[in-house]
């Protein structure tokens, strides 16, 4: 509640810890955009996932397979547009969805998003652990374990949430900003220059026999996961300024900027190899246990030397970025279920600056539970920790914009507020068929995704569904205790 709305209420009411809404117009759509790059981490989505999208996925192909999942998302985000023109919540998809689908559903539908984005923010503290575990004791020749700087980074990330959406915003536009203008300078460079050995090679990377060769399906898990994190557009709805402008400019500027710059560096980096060599040097960098240097190393000889300095450092801030961006996002979803009573009402409590500080706390919480098992039995944090959440999170997600489509079509048949055919059943429908074909992929890709053996895959997979479940349950039963009442 603003100081527009308030009115004659008295001074103590309008205490911020006490409110009941985030902070308005703290956010523009540059800020919001800046969020979603930053869950996407620029550079951890090119060096981590296309090395393997390549390799073991459809080689050359594997460019189309992030303008192919653009696309997809693209369709799902007409709807998404359209149902945040009548529901601005921080919940975003348990909103969405519990509009279309039932206020059960969409409270399920909040545990599998805060599955998805715990797991994949635990996910990426594997991995950023190690990075800089590697880079201090390379530069600074001390010697600690990975996931003790992923405890003073949970510290470190606790501190900027809780100090306001406008410093975090600030943080990330810096890592982002230079993450990018290196990624996107080389592949400048690369289309200047004509591309690698064998040209550009358009035919090689884009016409159907190339996305269709090897296990297309495989590449298209990592587009996908490249993706994850532009639904922070309406996460942010309460705290951007003129929302009904700001979230739709900056949902559709978001996917097409991520499409684009995933799609455009990929296809340089396959051009900058060519054609017949990138397989086999994606393949042989896998194989060394780095597979950064398969990104790494033809920007050094673009640039020189010095980028296989910086862009460690630059991955281990592109990693800091995603965690900060996630664990934004997960605490703003215990805040608004919180706001609904389906959670204690201490994690609606807001700080001077309007932030869920109680809401942030527990999920910093949580991501220590799910990281501290697999530093106590001794797990490699990168093919563990990392591929294991990676997948869940890829999953859970994909589950979550299935749903989504769903209701967007369910609640404007209903509510008739909006009668175009485009906006409200076509491109939902088509965007809804596009992710259901992903799941599939995804679940027939799983054990390959995770990297490990099927027994651990299908459990994995099976607790998206049993969150889902679970969700819906415990709805009910709060439910139906306030009926009693």
């Amino acid at each position: 509640m603003d100081s527009q709305t308030v009115g004659a209420v008295p001074r103590t009411a309008q205490d911020p810890r006490t409110a009941g809404s985030l902070k308005r117009n703290a956010l523009g759509v540059l800020g919001i955009l800046f969020f979603v790059l930053s869950a996407q981490a620029p550079l951890t989505g090119i060096a981590g996932a296309v090395p393997i999208a390549v390799a073991l996925g459809n080689g050359p192909g594997a460019p189309a397979a992030y303008a192919v999942t653009g696309a997809v998302i693209l369709l799902f985000s007409v709807g998404f547009v359209a149902m945040g023109r009548h529901v601005v919540d921080a919940g975003a998809f348990y909103a969405y969805i519990g509009k279309g689908l039932g206020r059960t559903t969409g409270s399920g539908s909040a545990a599998v998003a805060l599955l998805a984005y715990c797991a994949v923010q635990a996910a990426m503290y594997g991995l950023y652990g190690a990075t800089v575990s590697g880079l201090v004791a390379h530069y600074a020749g001390v010697h600690l374990a990975w996931w003790i700087w992923a405890l003073v980074t949970m510290a470190v990330v606790q501190v900027l949430g809780a100090a306001g959406i406008e410093i975090g915003a600030k943080v990330l536009a810096v890592f982002v900003l230079v993450e990018f203008t290196i990624l996107l300078a080389f592949a400048v460079v690369t289309l200047v220059k004509g591309g690698g050995p064998e040209g550009l090679g358009v035919a090689r990377t884009f016409s159907p026999s190339a996305v269709l060769q090897g296990a297309p399906g495989v590449a298209l898990m990592f587009a996908v996961a490249s993706m994850f994190g532009f639904e922070a557009t309406a996460i942010y709805g309460e705290e951007a300024r003129d929302p009904r402008r700001t979230v739709p400019r900056a949902t559709y500027l978001s996917v097409v900027v991520v499409t684009g710059f995933f799609a455009f560096t990929s296809w340089m980096l396959v051009s900058a190899y060519g054609a017949s060599r990138v397989t086999g040097a994606a393949g042989r960098a896998l194989a060394g246990g780095d597979s950064t240097v398969f990104v790494f190393a033809p920007i050094a000889a673009q640039f020189g030397g010095w980028v296989n300095d910086v862009l460690p450092v630059l991955l281990g801030t592109s990693l800091f970025a995603g965690v900060l961006a996630f664990h934004n996002s997960a605490n703003r979803y215990l805040f608004s279920l919180s706001r609904e009573g389906l959670l204690p009402r201490g994690l609606r409590s807001l700080n001077r600056r309007h932030s869920p500080w109680a809401a942030g706390l527990v999920q910093t919480a949580i991501a220590v539970l799910l990281v501290m098992p697999f530093a106590a039995t001794g797990k490699d944090p990168v093919l563990t920790l990392f591929s294991w959440f990676s997948g869940v999170g890829v999953l859970a997600c994909m589950l979550l914009y299935f749903l989504t489509s769903a209701s967007v079509i369910v609640f404007f048949r209903r509510e008739r507020l909006d009668t175009r055919p485009w906006n409200t059943v076509i491109a939902p429908a088509l965007g809804a068929l596009g992710i259901a074909g992903a799941i599939w992929l995804i679940l027939a890709n799983f054990t390959t995704l995770i990297g490990g053996e099927a027994s651990t895959a299908t459990w994995l997979a099976l607790s998206v569904p049993a969150v889902l479940l679970a969700g819906a349950g415990a709805a009910r039963v709060v439910h139906a205790r306030a009926a009693a009442r």
